[in-house]
């Protein structure tokens, strides 16, 4: 009898119907029924991780379609909404929530899905506890609604979104993250209190447990673009497919054929005099796409061993960017251990090779990895191969610790080149607000990573203390809500014991009752050496020099909003005896909410600028720079836009005279001639995007732009006048591609 009654139970719960989330933006009566409800939304932004003012609730239910999420933000009539439209991938200060999961729950990578109150969205991958890159875009739904009384979210992450590790008894332990900011004040309110500015964050999220799920897809993205070259009066066609396969969470496979990476998203103008690289972000579908395993941070600003501009990126035979055949990409566990394998191929007599393969492993407080590059470029005669080990420590709940060890090996015509580098950091939490971090550097000066890498420069030991110190007990009439103070004290020298830099800064970031946010920094540097400048042809000593930098940004308060930097400095061989400073003042002005347009200056003034000439020769300039940045952002619907931007720079460098560099560091006054120069630059692009279906889209796009370097000086204005009637460059640009997920 017990064993019939034990049968009937069992098919009665087997035949009840599931009932599956509806993403519509409303909470029906029992599509969330069995979620794990979150009301506990603490401030993190000021921290103070006092409850919410304005009440938040979540609803976290797992299923078999992915990770469904839901909001519910009280926002009564008293507190002002953001009604703005904005575009995938915004930065704008709106009303907005955040869902970022850890899909293995180990504090390596994270996903971040963020949803505007207007429908608006932005993804990102976490990586490194607190570092976001925005460059990847993901296909998950979402719907929003509106009420008198707030608004309301949900969210579906599919399962196959990301690479996970094998679930153990039918169960995955997930990391799991919420908040919701409201757009006027600035405030963000999370579940858990964790915060981004902290050294730990995305391993201090909350564990999650789920049933496990799984889910396969074949994505086919085939593509067709056309483009017109206008001056030079011809035309190139391209067609090509991205191919996305993930059987399922352990593995998964990205390949690209006769990949397109043309230009859709325009860059910022660059004018670089100095001798280390300019770094620039890459939105390529397929570099983007499962990225978070390469990353391999050394810890050094924008550095990375994996440096994906540099596929396709100019040709080592000077013939303009180089074509890429074929990509390929693996993702995949086993375990609590990850990897990644990424091998491209370009085309042609110089074409490269690039190859990297990464591994990394959980122990629970510890994790360490491996990564392993290889670059063949036959033009150069050269094979270049950099292995680097990685390693994260937590010892305590206060104290964190990162390591780097790296090392390259260069065969060039024969000869081998080999040198190592590494990375130290710790941050300690003291309680009561109070932070410190130690950092240490050494680079060596044969160390070579930037074939496939990208590092701003080797040959150094650098090493840092700071002691930082929040403070929110504000008075309740201040403007502010929130400061961090920062101190910091540094040491740079070579790899052969010159001293380049000793620095003191001050800092302080705060935030704004009104949701803006300020940040005011001053550097005072030490007399120090210049062994870049000359391009290895002696290091310049140079005098002491200080540095006051403010930045204000002040999100939309009616019509406008508006962004300000400003900065003092000196330098140069006259050290603190004269002062340059620049200024950028970008107002934005909302037509509507849909439509909203932007102009706004930059001028620079520089009175004792170094530009190398040639060997030991450099000339100092009096330079003047006037450059202007405009568009407009027009969000048609919710799948077509149109965005207009133009940059346009005018650069006037008088010579103030030529210098040799002494071998004992000195500049000493030449006779060598050294003449006047002046840079003209412009970057224009009017880009139509319609969403056809996720992930799917149809571009139209037209660019101008052009540079020109002039030995005559003009006025920095006039020069900049000049520079709109540039067009070294002229193009029109037609895209379609559409995936198809089978």
């Amino acid at each position: 009898m017990r064993l019939a009654c034990l049968l009937f139970v069992t098919m009665a719960a087997l035949s009840a119907p599931v009932v599956a989330v509806e993403i519509d933006g409303h909470l029906g009566a029992d599509e969330w029924k069995g979620a794990q409800h979150v009301s506990d939304f603490r401030q993190t932004q000021p921290l103070t991780r006092k409850p919410g003012s304005l009440p938040t609730e979540a609803w976290i239910l797992a299923t078999p379609q992915g990770l469904a999420v839901a909001f519910r933000c009280v926002q009564p009539p008293g507190v002002p909404r953001t009604h703005q439209r904005v575009q995938r991938d915004f930065e704008d200060q709106v009303d907005r929530v955040n869902v970022m999961v850890d899909f293995n729950g180990d504090g390596r990578t994270g996903y971040d899905f963020v949803v505007s109150s207007t429908g608006g969205v932005n993804d990102a991958v976490l990586t490194n506890e607190n570092q976001f890159n925005k460059d990847w875009d993901g296909n998950w739904r979402h719907a929003v609604s509106e009420d008198a009384e707030g608004w309301t979210v949900e969210i579906l992450i599919p399962w196959y979104i990301a690479p996970m590790h094998t679930a153990r008894d039918g169960k995955r332990t997930l990391g799991v993250y919420l908040d919701r900011v409201t757009g006027s004040s600035g405030e963000r309110d999370a579940w858990p209190a964790a915060s981004f500015t902290l050294p730990r964050f995305l391993s201090e999220f909350s564990r999650v447990e789920v049933p496990q799920y799984g889910q396969s897809l074949l994505a086919v993205t085939p593509y067709m673009s056309g483009l017109y070259d206008n001056v030079r009066g011809r035309s190139h066609f391209q067609q090509g497919a991205d191919l996305l396969w993930k059987p399922n969470g352990q593995f998964q496979l990205t390949a690209a054929l006769n990949p397109d990476f043309g230009q859709v998203e325009s860059d910022d103008l660059v004018v670089n005099f100095s001798a280390t690289e300019t770094y620039v972000r890459d939105k390529r579908p397929f570099f983007t796409e499962n990225q978070g395993i390469f990353d391999f941070s050394l810890l050094d600003d924008y550095s990375q061993l994996v440096y994906t501009r540099r596929v396709g990126g100019p040709s080592d035979d000077g013939r303009g960017a180089a074509g890429i055949d074929a990509a390929v990409k693996l993702n995949g566990s086993f375990g609590t251990t990850s990897y990644g394998v990424l091998a491209a191929d370009e085309g042609g007599e110089a074409g490269r090779f690039f190859g990297a393969a990464r591994v990394t492993h959980d122990f629970g407080e510890q994790s360490v990895g491996m990564l392993l590059t290889r670059v063949d470029r036959p033009f150069l005669d050269r094979e270049a191969s950099v292995l680097g080990v990685d390693h994260h420590w937590r010892p305590t709940p206060q104290l964190t610790i990162a390591t780097n060890v790296i090392g390259s090996d260069i065969l060039q015509s024969g000869t081998h080149t080999r040198d190592t580098g590494g990375t130290l950091i710790a941050d300690l939490e003291m309680g009561d607000g109070w932070r410190q971090q130690w950092l240490g550097m050494h680079f060596g000066d044969q160390l070579q990573v930037n074939d496939f890498g990208y590092l701003e420069r080797n040959n150094f030991n650098y090493g840092h203390w700071e002691v930082r110190k929040r403070n929110t007990a504000l008075p309740a009439d201040s403007a502010y809500s929130s400061h961090e103070w920062r101190f910091r004290i540094d040491a740079l020298d070579n790899d052969h014991g010159l001293r380049l830099r000793r620095q003191l800064r001050l800092r302080r970031n705060s935030n704004l009752r009104n949701g803006a946010t300020e940040v005011v920094q001053l550097n005072i540097n030490s007399a120090g050496w210049d062994d870049l400048l000359t391009r290895g042809n002696g290091a310049l000593f140079l005098p002491p020099s200080l540095d006051l930098a403010y930045e204000r940004i002040s999100p939309r308060h009616g019509d406008w909003a508006f962004k300000l930097d400003a900065e003092v400095l000196s330098g140069g061989l006259g050290g603190n005896r004269q002062l340059g400073y620049n200024v950028k003042f970008i107002p934005t002005y909302f037509v509507n909410d849909a439509f909203s347009v932007y102009a706004g200056p930059y001028y620079e003034h520089a009175p004792d600028w170094l530009v190398w000439q040639h060997d030991n020769l450099v000339g100092r300039y009096d330079e003047h720079t006037l450059q202007l940045d405009a568009g407009f952002d027009w969000s048609i619907d919710s799948r077509q836009e149109l965005r207009v931007r133009l940059q346009a720079l005018g650069l006037a460098a008088q010579v103030r005279g030529g210098y040799r560099v002494q071998a004992n560091g000195r500049a000493a006054a030449s006779n060598d001639q050294v003449d006047d120069f002046a840079v003209r630059n412009l970057g224009l692009q009017i880009r139509y995007r319609y969403e056809l279906a996720p992930l799917s889209y149809l571009y139209v796009v037209y660019g101008r732009g052009g540079y020109a370097m002039d030995e005559q000086t003009r006025d920095a204005g006039d020069l900049f006048g000049r520079s709109l009637a540039l067009r070294d460059d002229e193009q029109w640009l037609v895209k379609l591609s559409y995936r198809f997920d089978i």
